[in-house]
C-alpha cells in the first residue's frame, strides 16, 4: 500500500473541508493536524480549492498530507496534483481518474456504492475504496460487504459523525471521511480554534480507541 494510504490507516480520520473561507482555511488546518486528524481533503467544488490546497501544502505539508476530493475526472485530478495534492478521492467509480493517479504515483481512493464498483476499482489498481454513502448503507453492510471481499481496504465516507464512527471501524472499515460532523463551523465563523481542535479530537480518540479495540481482537 502506498506509505500515504498507510497514514491514513493508521490515523483514521480524513478531515473533508469543503467551502471553507479563504482566509480561514490554513488556520483551520493547523488546528485539525494539531487534533490528530490524520489527513486533509479540500474538495474541488469549493470555491478557489486549488490555491487552498496549495496553501495548506505549505503550512501544513510538513505535519499531514494534503488531498484533494470530489475530483470528478482526470484533468480534475492533474490539476490538483499540480497544486500539490498528495492523494485523490473521488464520489464514484472513475477510472480515468485512477489511471492518471497511477501514472503519476499518486494513490486515489476512489468512490463505490457497491459491491461490484469497489471490485473494479480495485482490480484497476486502487489501493483503498471509497464507500459512499455510508451511514445510507449503515454499518452492517460492510460488515457483510468484509465477509467475502476482505482483501479491499475501505474508507467510510458521509454521516460519520463521533456516535457512530467506532460502529463502522468495528465492521472493518480501515479509516473515515468526515467534514461538517468533524468540524465545529460555528467555532471556524469565530475563529476559535481551541474549540476547532476539541471537537475534531474526539472523533479521532473514538476512532483511535476503535481501532486499537479492533487490533486486539484480530490478534486474540
Amino acid at each position: 500500500m502506498h506509505p500515504i494510504l498507510e497514514h491514513i490507516d493508521q490515523t483514521g480520520v480524513v478531515a473533508i473541508l469543503r467551502g471553507i473561507e479563504a482566509d480561514k482555511l490554513v488556520p483551520l488546518g493547523l488546528a485539525l493536524a494539531d487534533a490528530g486528524v490524520g489527513a486533509i481533503e479540500v474538495t474541488l467544488n469549493s470555491a478557489g480549492a486549488l490555491a487552498g490546497i496549495s496553501a495548506l501544502q505549505a503550512a501544513v505539508g510538513q505535519k499531514i498530507p494534503i488531498g484533494a476530493g470530489t475530483v470528478m475526472n482526470g484533468a480534475a485530478a492533474r490539476k490538483a496534483i499540480q497544486a500539490g495534492a498528495l492523494f485523490i478521492l473521488t464520489p464514484h467509480l472513475a477510472q480515468e481518474t485512477l489511471q492518471v493517479c497511477l501514472q503519476a504515483n499518486v494513490p486515489a481512493v476512489i468512490g463505490a456504492m457497491t459491491p461490484s464498483e469497489a471490485v473494479c476499482a480495485f482490480e484497476l489498481g486502487c489501493e483503498m475504496v471509497k464507500i459512499f454513502p455510508a451511514a445510507t448503507l449503515g454499518s452492517q453492510y460492510f460488515r457483510d460487504f468484509k465477509g467475502p471481499l476482505s482483501q479491499i481496504p475501505l474508507m467510510a465516507v458521509g454521516g460519520i459523525q463521533e456516535n457512530n464512527a467506532a460502529e463502522y471501524i468495528r465492521a472493518g472499515v480501515r479509516a473515515v471521511g468526515a467534514g461538517s460532523q468533524l468540524i465545529d463551523m460555528a467555532a471556524v465563523d469565530r475563529g476559535d480554534w481551541q474549540g476547532v481542535r476539541y471537537k475534531a479530537q474526539s472523533l479521532v480518540m473514538t476512532v483511535r480507541k476503535a481501532k486499537q479495540q479492533a487490533a486486539i481482537n484480530d490478534s486474540i
